[in-house]
């Protein structure tokens, strides 16, 4: 039975400003406005970089390790979100799982669309591997779109035959961008964040004339095969469930080790609620679990 705190997460939804008829610099205030509403702890060391030239975040909670990492790609449609709207996101999963957290602040369309958030994905990663970290020792995880742009960069890591991370971690993941899941409309009553039309525009700003079924922009079209563990997190009542479903589906048709987790009535990317919602922070503690149990496996392994 889900806790009253999905209740009061409902609410605080519904009392924002509707999104429709936003401008795109609009919808990317509104998102990152959530740097406001849930600054970052006291103790939580943040710092600016730049890996391969792209703008990153790393976000270290104090009893975080520097030993290894947690690469995160923040959701947004590929047109709106920042390291402000996923800032005290990483820093709560910084401390769930104990490792130090990256934030990838890179580009967005329409002024840079498809494959650039990919080809940044993987230059942070691919310079990673050149500057003191094993892949084993890298976890990389995202939300919403950057859910699916975790699968997408480990597609391209695979097929420029780089060592592939760790692991993979999608939280309410948006795997396939033509626009053809059911549950965008069995779900569209109860989902309170997330229509097609919202995600029909941002697939049309990412791709142009992209094939939507291209498996760098919508992995589920793609050959999982090879690829590192992967734990994918849904509410049920997300429009997005068949992504997140059909992701695991495929990816144990490929012989990849795929846990997926539906969490009753949770609604898209919950998990950024954890101030507030028991559930969250439930969610996030288990990320913390499977974390730790695959960096440790890894760890011994190497010994």
């Amino acid at each position: 039975m889900p806790s009253d705190d999905i209740k009061k997460v409902r609410e605080i939804i519904a009392d924002l400003p509707p999104r429709t008829g936003m401008s795109i610099p609009e919808r990317r205030a509104t998102m990152d406005a959530w740097d406001k509403a849930y600054p970052v702890a006291d103790d939580v060391t943040v710092a600016s970089a730049k890996i391969a030239e792209v703008p990153v975040e790393w976000i270290t909670a104090p009893n975080a390790s520097e030993d290894a990492v947690l690469l995160f790609l923040h959701g947004g449609g590929y047109v709106i979100g920042s390291p402000d709207s996923h800032r005290h996101l990483v820093a709560n999963l910084s401390e769930e799982t104990g490792l130090q957290g990256l934030l990838v602040d890179y580009r967005l369309a329409p002024e840079d669309p498809f494959p650039a958030a990919v080809e940044d994905a993987i230059s942070v990663y691919a310079a990673l591997l050149t500057h003191g970290y094993e892949a084993e020792e890298i976890v990389v995880a995202g939300d919403s779109a950057g859910g699916g742009l975790v699968v997408a960069m480990m597609l391209a890591v695979r097929d420029a035959n780089l060592p592939l991370p760790a692991a993979g971690i999608c939280l309410s993941p948006w795997n396939d961008l033509t626009g053809t899941a059911k549950s965008l409309e069995t779900n569209a009553s109860v989902d309170p964040t997330v229509t097609k039309e919202s995600l029909d525009f941002f697939a049309g700003e990412y791709l142009g004339e992209e094939d939507a079924q291209n498996p760098y922009a919508s992995p589920l079209f793609g050959d999982l095969t090879g690829l590192p563990p992967l734990l994918i997190q849904v509410g049920s009542v997300e429009v997005l469930l068949d992504d997140a479903v059909l992701l695991a589906e495929r990816a144990k048709e490929a012989g990849v080790l795929a846990t997926l987790e539906v969490w009753d009535e949770m609604i898209h990317v919950w998990h950024r609620y954890y101030p507030i919602l028991q559930e969250a922070r439930e969610a996030n503690a288990r990320i913390g679990e499977y974390v730790r149990g695959i960096v440790s496996v890894n760890a011994a392994a190497a010994e």
